[in-house]
């Protein structure tokens, strides 16, 4: 039986540019403890797509984890931009509180 990270690489494979994907697979990382792996899935998206929100929020979390601080700070930084940009306020908040939270 395959794990629910092989299922959504196989998934994956079929659909390569699909960015939902990407972050579900980040997102398993994540969960498992892959920070870093989490983190490069992260940054795929971002690349192709710097405007997938969601992958500021997480990413920022990975970094915290690996206690690479000011990583975490840019990024939450960026995301801020990007929500305000977009007006989504409670993805604004959730950014401002975990930056406020660092730099506390």
């Amino acid at each position: 039986m395959s794990t629910r990270l092989e299922q959504l690489q196989q998934m994956l494979a079929q659909e390569p540019h699909d960015e939902f994907l990407q972050y579900a697979i980040a997102i398993e990382y994540f969960s498992a403890g892959n920070f870093e792996k989490a983190i490069d899935c992260f940054k795929t998206i971002l690349y192709s797509n710097p405007e997938y929100l969601a992958a500021y929020y997480q990413m920022g979390k990975c970094f915290e984890e690996l206690k690479q601080y000011d990583n975490a700070k840019n990024i939450y930084a960026k995301g801020i931009e990007l929500a305000q940009k977009q007006n989504k306020t409670k993805t604004l908040n959730e950014l401002k509180e975990a930056l406020f939270l660092l730099e506390d």
